[in-house]
Parts: structure tokens; C-alpha cells; sequence
């Protein structure tokens, strides 16, 4: 494997960085046309192998990690490259042009809204995972707060959450919080946050008293506490779908890649990091 390649692996690459990506990704030129109609051509070739840029969910990151090196040894034609942010945010990318071979999102509302505008390769969407939505708080908390609507108490002076215009966890928030009529009780309390993890570091760090964010980010801290976990009845369906971006150069290593997803060892990484995985 060349440097070129290794750095690539390494990297979680923002989109304020796509213009360098040339040099390390073997995937960031595109041609002009579609690929819907082109034939599926083997990505095996001579040299080096092909990488794909995976756009994915923050809160899918340590799980991409952890799938990357069996997968990678049972393709060893295909390297991985990753960038991690909102889904929203992702979303915006791939309409601007950024060169993601795949998009694997926190809600289904980004993934639609991509298929509606012909972004995505037809059939390859895949609704992978489920997860759940929890509060919570600092683990030294004192305020007891066992509920969503304890939100309300005045010695909760600020609720981390993400953005409800491009963060999926801040999406289903916002629902549930509508849901059980506090939404606007707690608004002014509200401190709006690009991704998860940045919920999860506000609450881990004990500057807000509490945060709404995914169960399974929830469980890579032990400087939180869930103190409660949203019913499925007070929000839509959390599902995480995925699906080759139409313009990507390597469709087949994307679709390999995407299949690979719903193997039995990728699954058992997914459960292993606290997902539900679909059927």
C-alpha cells in the first residue's frame, strides 16, 4: 500500500478541505456524466487500489473504525477514506459536488431528499441500523433529573442539542420535546450543537446540565449519565439508511462496500457499539 493510500485511510476529512483531496484520495476526480446506466466495472486494476470516501454520520465513527480493517483484508482492491459530520451537513455536500462514493445517514429525511434530487445510484439504499434517543446529564450531576420534562426546572439553566435544521439527534428532539408540550418552555435554554458529539462533549466537559443525543454515543463516555431514553412513540422511526452517491467514479467497490455493511461481521461491530441492527 502507498503512503498516498495510508493517508488516506488515517484521515477524517472535512468538506472545508475537499479541494485537497485530490492528492490523497484516488476517488476525488469525477467524470461529468452519470453512472446510473454505466455497466459495473471491477474496481481490481493495476497499481494502487481504488479508495472510496465514505460520508457518514458522527455518530457512526468509532463503528466505521472498527468495520474498516476486516473489510479492507477481504477487499484488498478497495481503501477506505471517511468524513464524519451531520447528516444534514453531508447532505449539503454531495449536492455541492464533494466527491462521496457513499452516504451513510442518521435519518432518512437527508437520504430522501438525495433520491428525490437523483443524487444516489437507484437500489442501493439499504436501511442498515436503528438506535435510541437519550437524556443525558454530567456524571456528577446533583439535580436528579429522571425525565424529559424535569428539562423545565429552573436549575437546568442549558440543554445541549443538536441543530434541528441538519443534526438527525437534534430532529427527533426537537419532536419529543414538541411532543410532550415543553418545546418552547425550554427553548431559551436551548445551546444548538453541529453534531453529537460535540453534545456529548459539552455535557461530558459539565457546561450544560444536560444533553439529548444518541444512545450509542451516550455509551462512549463515562462523564455521562443517561437519565432517560425517549419512548419510539414521541418521535419518528430512528433509522439509519445508506446508498452509493450517483456520480461516484468506483460504483462497484461502493456497492461491495455497502453490501459489506450487512454482513455478519459488520453487523456484529454494529451491535457491539450498542445499534440495533435492521432487518
Amino acid at each position: 500500500m502507498t503512503s498516498n493510500t495510508a493517508m488516506a485511510k488515517r484521515q477524517v476529512l472535512p468538506w472545508i478541505g475537499i479541494l485537497g483531496l485530490s492528492v490523497v484520495l484516488g476517488s476525488a476526480c469525477r467524470p461529468n456524466d452519470s453512472v446510473v446506466d454505466a455497466p459495473l466495472t471491477s474496481p481490481v486494476g493495476e497499481g494502487d487500489p481504488v479508495t472510496l470516501l465514505v460520508g457518514a454520520a458522527a455518530s457512526l465513527q468509532g463503528a466505521m473504525e472498527d468495520i474498516q480493517p476486516a473489510f479492507e483484508a477481504a477487499h484488498p482492491d478497495i481503501a477506505l477514506g471517511y468524513t464524519f459530520a451531520a447528516s444534514g451537513q453531508l447532505q449539503q455536500q454531495i449536492e455541492q459536488g464533494a466527491p462521496i462514493d457513499v452516504f451513510f445517514s442518521a435519518g432518512t429525511s437527508q437520504i430522501e431528499a438525495l433520491e428525490a434530487g437523483g443524487y444516489l445510484r437507484p437500489d442501493s439504499r439499504q436501511n442498515l441500523l436503528g438506535n435510541q434517543l437519550v437524556l443525558v446529564v454530567p456524571s456528577t450531576s446533583t439535580l436528579g433529573l429522571t425525565e424529559f420534562n424535569d428539562l423545565t426546572q429552573a436549575e437546568v439553566q442549558q440543554i445541549s442539542v443538536g441543530d434541528f435544521g441538519s443534526v438527525p439527534a437534534g430532529q427527533y428532539a426537537e419532536q419529543v420535546l414538541g411532543n410532550l408540550g415543553i418545546l418552547e418552555d425550554v427553548r431559551p435554554k436551548l445551546i444548538f450543537a453541529n453534531t453529537v458529539r460535540e453534545v456529548l462533549a459539552a455535557v461530558a466537559s459539565n457546561n450544560v446540565e444536560a444533553g439529548i443525543l444518541f444512545a450509542t454515543d451516550a455509551a462512549t463516555s463515562d462523564q455521562v449519565t443517561v437519565a432517560a431514553i425517549a419512548a419510539n412513540t414521541l418521535h419518528d422511526p430512528i433509522v439509519y439508511p445508506v446508498a452509493v452517491v450517483n456520480d461516484t467514479a468506483h460504483p462497484e467497490a461502493a456497492l461491495a462496500w455497502v453490501d459489506y455493511l450487512s454482513s455478519e461481521a459488520a453487523r456484529a461491530v454494529f451491535i457491539d457499539h450498542g445499534f440495533t441492527v435492521l432487518d
